[in-house]
């Protein structure tokens, strides 16, 4: 049986998640992203299959219909959807697995994965994340509106995930993340699992 997790990071656009995962990944070697699938077009300087595999409306419904996402959702006006053999695929080879997801798919995925991890990621104000979404120079100010709009609701759900990390300082908060990775690692459950062994000749 793997010894892996899966993690989902949710946070509202905006939040530094993104500098935040790519940090967290070249700080723990056993831990890789799952790109997910997308219906929306690429930003400047993402590449597909590594940002994301962005796909036409009609590729993601059939990928949908054949049960081949552990969860999807709507997100503005696009789709977005972890697949499932790619996911399972990396908790088999031994990596512990993070899904940039929002709170519908994390709901989705509890339902199937006992070993999930939930986090989510926060602002230090509402003031910081407009200015943050302004600074990035991506969106006219009614896109910057509806994204805080967005924001706001998005982040009435923080409860229902396992952890709560405040991005106001960028290595505190990427220490906080790197804790987090490391301690599930370390829960009963998981070294009962890995020293099965050990603990038959210790009791």
């Amino acid at each position: 049986m793997s010894n892996s997790v899966l993690f989902v990071i949710s946070a509202p656009s905006g939040c530094g998640k993104t500098s935040l995962l790519k940090a967290l990944i070249k700080k723990i070697d056993y831990l890789c992203v799952s790109v997910s699938h997308t219906t929306r077009a690429p930003r400047l300087g993402e590449v597909q299959g590594e940002n994301y595999f962005f796909v036409s409306k009609g590729e993601f419904n059939k990928i949908k219909n054949s049960n081949g996402f552990i969860e999807s959702a709507q997100v503005f006006d696009n789709n977005y959807g972890s697949a499932k053999q790619s996911v399972q695929d990396l908790l088999n080879n031994g990596s512990d697995v993070i899904l940039e997801i929002d709170w519908q798919g994390f709901r989705q995925i509890k339902q199937t994965f006992n070993r999930s991890v939930g986090i989510f990621i926060l602002p230090p104000s509402q003031t910081a994340l407009k200015e943050r979404l302004t600074n990035r120079g991506e969106d006219n100010q009614g896109i910057i509106d509806r994204r805080m709009h967005d924001a706001v609701s998005e982040m009435q759900h923080f409860n229902e995930f396992d952890y709560l990390v405040i991005n106001d300082n960028f290595n505190v908060a990427l220490n906080d993340l790197s804790t987090i990775v490391q301690a599930a690692r370390l829960t009963l459950t998981q070294q009962s699992d890995k020293y099965q062994d050990l603990l038959k000749t210790l009791i």
